[in-house]
């Protein structure tokens, strides 16, 4: 299974450079690869009869959202078949990918490599931010010109998408540091990558990205009050945050307050804001079943647009109102059964919290999957197809339970039927930190 984690990794490294992959053409290739993946991994299984398809836990409220979609266009109940299919299309990517992360990622070797590279990819892309923003000259990538214009930072057209990226992957690298589950000697490189997306996070100047970053960082050390989780290495984790702060003010906090302050003319108003919610919440009333179909809010909007400024809209800035209009009581109940398992398979990871690798793996999960849900309540950053990536990798390293490798067998190997039954709920200890309680 290494072939399917490497490529795992590449296709979301790929997701993130390409813009966020919200052109067409990054898209296609997305679908086309994660589906090739998933054909070359039937070949596998079926050529290997002892082995075991498992699922996530979240993987049945997610299949039932997309057999909801797939309703809509058999029976016509969507205004367009075109764009709710190509919103299927990448809800079935999601899926494929949520699928190949349990086949792929369930023991602590995979989990740790996973982290790793996550880690790594917040890192190098966090740093390209930063480094864009203090040489910007007007082009994303310094040469690519922005025909509809933006406030880019990083690869993202959007800050606040980027905002978006980098709360999904801080925890990862925070989390540990928390805990006290790093070696001394990777002390210093973890410390990095988390306080460097954080400065990133800052100075994208996002408000909506900032508030989320702060009411992670209080779910996060109410959840170690809870859990009785005190130590030392808490305070390492304080001061890499007031490190990035000042850091933030070193390189230029004068633009950051600004964006607390005053509005900047690309950016969508407050009234304008609130206006979309308000019609967004109407087509919602018209549709309450089944909606309008996914995908197909710029179709439906101009006829309750409430204070037209001669802009399209495409999203509401609010995923919940916008899943809502365009999925009816059915989409939301699939998308609250969802958010249910997350949060509570997440929890009861949590119990082993400061002793088990796997529990802290679940805590960077929730605390991640956290920032990007309180985003969305004023963005639209699950309508962003690498930040909807991102977030599938961090709900399933919320709820996923570690299985520890047989002996006598290589950890690289699928799980045989003979283990596959305890793969999605049981909990190793052993053979996943070293001594003292630290990962590696």
């Amino acid at each position: 299974m290494r072939f399917f984690r490497m490529a795992v990794c590449a296709l979301l490294t790929f997701s993130v450079l390409a813009y966020g992959c919200v052109e067409e053409w990054s898209q296609a290739i997305l679908e086309i690869c994660l589906a090739w993946l998933v054909v070359i991994w039937a070949i596998r299984l079926y050529r290997r009869r002892s082995e075991q398809v498992v699922l996530s836990p979240l993987f049945l409220p997610l299949a039932a959202l997309a057999l909801l979609v797939l309703a809509q266009m058999a029976f016509h109940s969507t205004v367009s078949l075109y764009h709710t299919r190509v919103e299927l299309q990448l809800l079935m990517a999601y899926l494929t990918l949520l699928l190949l992360l349990t086949q792929a990622f369930y023991r602590s070797s995979h989990l740790r490599g996973l982290v790793w590279f996550l880690m790594a990819l917040g890192f190098f892309v966090s740093l390209f931010g930063i480094l864009q923003h203090l040489t910007f000259n007007g082009k994303l990538y310094w040469f690519r010109v922005m025909r509809y214009g933006g406030l880019p930072f990083g690869p993202y057209v959007n800050r606040n998408h980027f905002a978006g990226f980098a709360e999904l992957l801080i925890p990862i690298a925070l989390v540990p540091l928390v805990l006290g589950k790093v070696r001394r000697e990777r002390l210093f490189l973890v410390a990095l990558f988390a306080l460097v997306p954080i400065v990133a996070l800052l100075l994208s100047a996002s408000r909506g990205g900032i508030i989320s970053l702060a009411v992670q960082i209080a779910i996060l050390f109410l959840l170690l009050l809870v859990r009785r989780v005190r130590g030392r290495h808490i305070l390492v984790g304080g001061m890499v945050v007031l490190c990035a702060v000042l850091g933030v003010s070193w390189i230029g906090v004068q633009q950051v307050l600004q964006r607390f302050t005053g509005m900047q003319s690309l950016e969508v108003s407050e009234a304008k804001r609130a206006a979309m919610r308000a019609d967004t919440w109407q087509i919602f009333l018209d549709h309450p079943l089944i909606g309008t179909g996914l995908g197909t809010l710029q179709m439906v909007f101009p006829r309750y647009d409430s204070l037209y400024d001669g802009k399209i809209v495409n999203h509401s800035h609010n995923d919940y109102l916008e899943a809502l209009a365009e999925t009816g009581v059915l989409g939301g109940l699939c998308c609250a059964w969802f958010l249910g398992v997350l949060l509570l398979d997440s929890l009861r990871g949590l119990a082993e919290l400061g002793s088990s690798f796997g529990a802290s793996l679940n805590l960077s999960g929730l605390v991640g999957c956290c920032g990007l849900l309180i985003h969305s309540l004023v963005d639209f950053n699950l309508h962003i197809p690498a930040n909807a990536l991102l977030f599938v990798v961090a709900a399933h390293l919320a709820t996923v339970r570690l299985q520890p490798s047989p002996p006598g067998r290589n950890a690289g190997d699928a799980p045989a039927k003979s283990d596959a039954k305890s793969l999605g709920r049981s909990r190793s200890t052993n053979g996943i930190m070293p001594q003292g309680g630290q990962s590696s």
